[in-house]
């Protein structure tokens, strides 16, 4: 068995023993709800650590178009959430948008698992069209030039050309080609699968959708309001997030890239679908938490025999043709987020205008400032599912012992493997803090997450001078980049989101939730930005110069490490006067709260 499989289920099976042992003492229905999102998460980031390989290797889309497209997607994956948390409160309730939800997720993940034929690099010269050869896959993945029928080796040449090594000099191609002198091209062998793909990803957004804060929202209703098992039950969902978001990493990346895509993005179906069927089979311990608020209304027929949920159902699929149009245009989709901004920050700012007390002036303007913080934290944060996942395969050693390496798709595991061994960790160290009443105020935890991900780039970049004759740097540097990224995240998004609900007026909770969730899809957009400053010339999906590709991923990392370093710094400068904007509604508690936690508290 794979040597990176086998150790994170031991490092699994070990956080989990305690895990498991304390389930026992809350509802029956967080089992239920912890498998579900388990299994949830599980198919999505499975899906998700393939998703830039498969863009670039099968499809062959050069680096610009791929990070684009990724952006594209993860962009509306935060975005489309926000209408389906609507859907769930005013009409469905949250079950039946989770199970909906599930559904859509299954049907997308599947989808993706239909493989066309992989896409043909092409070189043409002088009329003659020569295609590239590619064999293996992950490391062992080899590309060369078919010609007369031989496959040859090639390589970039000092003057931006290509050098075909050898080539005899009978063949009907000079072994040294300028740059001008020759074309490359792609052709997809079966056009209409990329139609497909953008199905797959359109039913997955709009099935996360559906699920994603729903699910948590029902986690808080099983709960009384005053049980202090609330908080340690939030703590243990927000594990099972982060075990499924490891256990996909380290085995449908070594399935995707060993067996075939095929099978990594099947067995995030497959683990969807056991999402799906736990929490259907698992209603009856929901003790009927979730439903929908007004269930005769909901099955009241409303066009012909078409009652509102069915109305809704089908509105949801024509939402995916819609979503199947968006997702193929990263330019329409800095609309849809620009258009989202301009509503949602207008209404704020009226509202700040118009309705708000100076206290709840301050308290906005607060949130404000850190919803734009996390913009940078999240910007930097995301390159780990693109720029930061094609480093790993090109400019890494990801050699372990004889004849064994790590998928690059498996060095994703470090960013949710951290949070399960460190998590623990950071509590302690809030509680400790809190204890002797020195626990750091929400603003300072900011500029320190931001701080720790700044640094995490020079790490990146040190490794960089490590690199041997093949420009590739030691496994270490990239691991102990994602750790310190990790807990960088554990001061933002869970401090990040409960202060969300702290520091909104009563009916600006939801909005302020939204703008959170806004700013966490246009950080996927500057992402993605971001990513396409770190492209390299590829050919049949695999970079053609390592060095070069080295220089440029080490110069943007320096600037964007830059990035966090400073906004770190002004916000630990200003974190005495900022926290004095919140009156006293910021007061910290030993255990920040999780994601799931504050979603649900925001669906209330």
């Amino acid at each position: 068995m794979d040597p990176v499989i086998v150790v994170g289920l031991v490092v699994a099976a070990v956080t989990a023993v305690p895990v498991f042992l304390q389930l026992r003492q809350h509802p029956p229905g967080l089992r239920i709800l912890f498998f579900a999102e388990m299994w949830e998460r599980f198919s999505y980031y499975g899906m998700r650590g393939l998703l830039i390989f498969y863009l670039t290797q099968h499809y062959l889309f050069d680096d610009k178009t791929a990070s684009a497209n990724y952006g594209a997607y993860t962009s509306l994956v935060y975005l489309v959430p926000v209408i389906g948390g609507v859907l769930a409160d005013r009409f469905l309730g949250a079950r039946k948008a989770v199970a909906f939800g599930a559904l859509l997720l299954v049907a997308g993940h599947f989808t993706m698992a239909f493989e066309s034929k992989p896409a043909i690099q092409v070189l043409t010269y002088q009329g003659a069209a020569y295609d590239f050869q590619v064999t293996g896959r992950a490391d062992s993945r080899k590309v060369n030039l078919i010609v007369a029928g031989q496959p040859y080796a090639y390589g970039p040449s000092a003057d931006g050309g290509l050098d075909i090594k050898g080539l005899p000099a009978a063949a009907p191609l000079p072994s040294h080609l300028p740059v001008g002198q020759y074309q490359l091209s792609v052709q997809q062998q079966a056009p209409l699968f990329k139609n497909i793909l953008y199905l797959a990803l359109a039913l997955i957004i709009v099935g996360v959708g559906f699920l994603k804060a729903n699910i948590s929202a029902i986690v808080g209703q099983l709960y009384p309001q005053n049980d202090p098992r609330r908080d340690p039950g939030f703590t243990l969902y927000y594990y099972g997030i982060n075990l499924g978001s490891f256990l996909a990493a380290i085995t449908c990346g070594w399935l995707g890239q060993t067996v075939g895509w095929w099978a990594g993005f099947g067995a995030a179906g497959v683990g969807m679908a056991l999402g799906w069927v736990v929490f259907v089979l698992g209603k009856p311990l929901l003790q009927g938490k979730g439903e929908p608020p007004n269930p005769i209304a909901l099955a009241q027929p409303r066009f012909g025999p078409i009652s509102t949920e069915w109305l809704i159902y089908i509105g949801a699929f024509a939402g995916v043709a819609v979503i199947w149009a968006i997702v193929q245009s990263f330019t329409v989709v800095s609309y849809v987020l620009g258009a989202g901004a301009i509503v949602t920050l207008g209404y704020v700012f009226w509202y700040m205008a118009t309705k708000a007390n100076k206290v709840e002036r301050d308290r906005v303007i607060l949130a404000m400032v850190l919803i734009a913080a996390s913009v940078v934290f999240w910007a930097l944060y995301e390159q780990g599912g693109s720029s930061l996942s094609l480093f790993a395969e090109r400019n890494v050693n990801l050699h372990l012992y004889a004849d064994h390496y790590m998928k690059p798709a498996q060095a994703q595991s470090f960013q949710s493997g951290g949070i399960l061994i460190l998590a623990p960790v950071m509590a302690a160290i809030w509680t400790f803090l809190g204890r002797m009443g020195r626990d750091p105020n929400p603003v300072f935890k900011f500029g320190l997450g931001l701080l720790l991900i700044g640094a995490s780039y020079y790490v990146i970049i040190l490794g960089g001078t490590f690199a041997g004759p093949d420009f590739k740097s030691p496994l270490i540097f990239l691991a102990g980049a994602y750790l310190m990224q990790t807990t960088g995240e554990m001061c933002v998004s869970p401090v990040g989101l409960s202060q969300m609900t702290k520091l909104a007026p009563p009916l600006l909770i939801s909005t302020l939730m939204a703008t959170w969730f806004l700013g966490t899809a246009g950080a996927q957009f500057v992402a993605a930005k971001i990513a396409q400053l770190t492209a390299s010339d590829t050919i049949g999906g695999q970079v053609l110069d390592a060095g070069k590709a080295l220089a440029t991923y080490s110069h943007v990392f320096g600037v964007i490490g830059l990035w966090g370093l400073g906004a770190g710094g002004v916000m630990i400068v200003l974190s005495p006067w900022l926290k004095n904007l919140a009156h006293g509604a910021s007061d910290t508690h030993p255990l920040p709260e999780p994601e799931a936690q504050v979603e649900a508290k925001a669906s209330a």
